[in-house]
């Protein structure tokens, strides 16, 4: 039966990637279909979960370090469904006066979105496609809570390595990059498995035969996404390793997060 909070337009039968993240996460806004490919990729790559919490940690310290230099506008592409500590509590519980946009294309993501804002003034959430800059930059949300010409910070969690090199993914990042003012910020985390040993494209390949298709890329190819930005330290690193808060952060194996994170500064 279609849950209350599913929109008409939804079709059940189809699995999405928010739907699967809520469920990597533990939350329980997923359909049957969700949960069945999820529990698949889970038998096929088991630290999953695991890396979906750890991108998700990646988030909030990303947020955090942005707002002490300074930012107050964030735009989150690709955002997903409400869960634990989302951008804007985040941003907001450091400085009140932080203004976001949440930008998915899965309805679902957008409505769950829109009734956790309800009463934020500060903060909204649009359905669009990351894909189409112009859309979303000119959107009544974005106009009415960004000023472009003061710096923002651009959160691309996750949803890069599911755009294959035809959709042209770097054009994409470099149109956000062209319409946002110098002093603004670019965070990134993005699918590479890229380990030391053989088993790189065997696990791509499960990655799809779960149903998960995405594109890995190396950390050549992840720097490029930041061209025009300069990357702050660590620069490019594991989900874990970027800016740890505690050393408990990094009792882990590295390489057992098959992704790269990193923040750049445009100059």
């Amino acid at each position: 039966m279609r849950p209350t909070w599913a929109p008409s337009e939804v079709d059940l039968s189809k699995p999405s990637q928010a739907r699967m993240y809520d469920y990597f996460l533990g939350g329980d806004n997923n359909f049957a279909i969700d949960r069945e490919v999820a529990r698949r990729a889970i038998d096929l790559l088991p630290d999953l979960p695991m890396i979906m919490r750890a991108n998700r940690a990646f988030l909030r310290r990303a947020v955090r370090f942005c707002v002490a230099q300074g930012i107050t506008q964030f735009i989150d592409l690709g955002s997903g469904i409400p869960t634990v500590a989302n951008v804007h509590e985040v941003a907001q519980e450091q400085n009140p006066d932080c203004r976001v946009v949440y930008v998915d294309v899965d309805p679902v993501a957008v409505t769950h979105s829109e009734a956790m804002l309800v009463g934020n003034g500060r903060a909204a959430a649009i359905q669009a496609d990351m894909r189409n800059p112009r859309a979303v930059l000119v959107s009544p949300e974005v106009r009415s809570l960004i000023d472009l010409d003061q710096p923002v910070a651009l959160l691309m969690l996750a949803v890069l390595h599911f755009m294959p090199d035809d959709e042209q993914p770097y054009k994409v990042v470099e149109q956000y990059r062209d319409a946002v003012a110098p002093g603004s910020y670019l965070a990134i985390s993005h699918a590479s498995f890229t380990t030391s040993d053989d088993t790189a494209q065997d696990r791509v390949e499960l990655m799809e035969r779960a149903g998960l298709d995405l594109v890995s890329r190396t950390s050549e190819e992840i720097s490029e996404f930041f061209s025009g930005f300069s990357l702050v330290e660590p620069g490019l690193a594991r989900l874990p390793l970027w800016r740890p808060d505690s050393v408990r952060d990094l009792a882990y194996e590295p390489e057992r997060f098959a992704g790269l994170v990193g923040v750049g500064y445009k100059v």
